[in-house]
């Protein structure tokens, strides 16, 4: 895969809990990327956040969330990425859960593919 230059970065804010029946959401999100075969998508996991309905979701010890602040990103070309908005948009649907979805411009400097075939 090449990608240079000018791309898009798709930035998704949910919850560790948001769920579709027992699949995470940000699992599907990720599975599906990979199935459209988008250059790739990385999950991050927050410490601390809220969201539009202003609970603190904190990982501290004595107030321990399994609820912590969840973001996926995922980088390609603009096409590829619109192309994927509405399978995300689709999956909040199903999980009839909130989230942000936010799109911004990405310089991709050099991408490094490995050797190595692995799943």
């Amino acid at each position: 895969m090449k990608i240079e230059g000018e791309a898009k970065l798709l930035r998704i804010f949910l919850g560790e809990n948001d769920k579709i029946g027992h699949i995470n959401v940000y699992e599907k999100i990720v599975i599906e990327a990979r199935k459209k075969e988008l250059a790739g998508a990385t999950v991050y996991k927050g410490i601390m956040g809220f969201g539009s309905n202003s609970i603190i979701h904190t990982a501290k010890v004595l107030r321990l969330s399994e609820d912590l602040p969840l973001v996926v990103e995922i980088v390609d070309e603009e096409k590829r990425i619109e192309d994927f908005l509405p399978v995300v948009e689709e999956i909040f649907k199903e999980a009839k859960c909130g989230g942000l979805i936010t799109v911004e411009k990405a310089d991709i400097i050099k991408l490094i593919t490995s050797k190595k075939n692995s799943n």
